[in-house]
């Protein structure tokens, strides 16, 4: 069912100086009756649209590809775990258009100019064009992709499940080059780390534990660093996206089986190092990274790597995952994890909320102004008009 326009708050069940020491679930809209407590109002939910329909033995139902809304006209673009790309209204939340792939999503589309830039998971990458959803060409990887494309310089850059930097024509959808590196031997994290482009050159971390340097133009590496040097066989990953400082002359990164680096963007030297083992997600804010991954969530100080604050999401000892990248809103870090939506204050770490929208949230909300859209686990999207704060 969908209600095109239905107010439905969001109420905190912690206080704002108390302890984290569970995930409150605030309850799902589209469940009539469901109990929720005391508001403190944050948001309203307009509408909702159910895209997936669960299956009979679908036990843990994952939907980890981010929605995307057109720059343009606004439109949310949505690919799930049926294979399907959907357009819907950011009005009514009405399907405007549909394109059909022959594989799960792992990641969304990146928009520019009106063409839709999809990573399937069938091993190909589509461009449509958003207005109606036409095919304008299409690349075949015939590997899973699962980063979302960055454009620069004409190209679309984006990581495959086997290690591969792959750079394709955004006009025509030609291969133009690729970096790959062969896969430990043991077991990985799924997913990937999304490339950073920044003067000419593409940071990008694999499989391996390593960090690579190349050329934008023919994608020749210059440096590479070892993240994991301590060896082993599995869970070397370092899938954290780069992110880059304020100065342009350093990088943060970070392995699974070893923590946080702050690395020389020129030449991959270590600058410092902070332990901070199991994180799958960084992102920068003012002079703080915020990371997460097995169920915790953490600040540390770009300058030194010194730990500014740090929480554990576990609740009644089963940890929620983390899912996608968090997204960052005026006074607030959303945190999808399989549990909940959780709302952060970046600031001190203290959980103010949360929200189960049904079996958690894996994909990063998108955001337009005061608005965001949420895909839940279980294939629906929510469109929030946030109330709580200003743009």
């Amino acid at each position: 069912m969908r209600s095109p326009r239905v107010a439905v708050g969001l109420w905190a069940s912690l206080l704002l100086g108390g302890a984290c020491k569970t995930i409150p679930l605030s309850g799902d809209p589209t469940v009539p009756g469901e109990q929720r407590s005391a508001p403190v109002h944050l948001f309203d939910v307009e509408w909702w649209t159910p895209l997936v329909k669960p299956g009979l033995l679908e036990f843990l139902p994952s939907e980890p590809a981010a929605p995307v809304v057109d720059p343009d006209t606004e439109r949310v673009i949505v690919c799930t775990r049926d294979g399907m790309v959907r357009a819907l209204s950011p009005i009514t939340g009405k399907q405007e258009w549909e394109f059909k792939t022959y594989g799960r999503c792992f990641a969304g589309a990146t928009i520019a100019d009106g063409i839709v830039y999809l990573p399937g998971g069938d091993g190909t990458l589509y461009a449509l064009r958003s207005a109606n959803g036409a095919l304008l060409w299409s690349y075949k990887a015939q590997e899973e992709l699962v980063t979302s494309p960055v454009l620069a310089d004409g190209k679309l850059l984006l990581v495959s499940g086997s290690d591969t930097l792959l750079a394709v024509d955004a006009q025509t959808g030609k291969w133009v080059w690729q970096h790959r590196r062969d896969a430990p031997s043991g077991f990985t994290i799924h997913g990937a780390s999304t490339p950073l482009v920044h003067e000419g050159h593409v940071f990008v971390g694999f499989s391996d534990g390593y960090v690579v340097s190349v050329a934008l133009g023919d994608g020749v590496p210059s440096w590479e660093r070892n993240l994991a040097p301590s060896g082993g066989m599995q869970f070397l990953d370092a899938d954290a996206s780069p992110v880059l400082d304020a100065s342009g002359n350093r990088i943060y990164v970070a392995s699974y089986k070893s923590g946080v680096y702050a690395l020389s963007a020129a030449t991959g030297a270590v600058e410092w190092f902070s332990a901070q083992p199991g994180i799958t997600t960084l992102q920068g804010r003012d002079q703080t990274l915020l990371g997460t991954g097995d169920g915790k969530v953490f600040a540390l100080s770009q300058q030194a790597g010194h730990v500014l604050w740090s929480i554990d999401l576990s609740a009644d000892g089963k940890q929620p995952m983390a899912g996608q990248r968090p997204l960052m809103v005026p006074g607030y870090l959303l945190v999808p994890t399989s549990k909940a939506l959780v709302f952060i204050d970046p600031r001190s770490g203290q959980v103010m909320t949360s929200w189960n929208p049904g079996k958690g949230v894996s994909a990063t909300p998108a955001r337009m102004g005061n608005r965001l859209y949420v895909l839940s686990n279980l294939g629906t999207v929510f469109a929030m008009r946030l109330t709580g704060f200003g743009e």
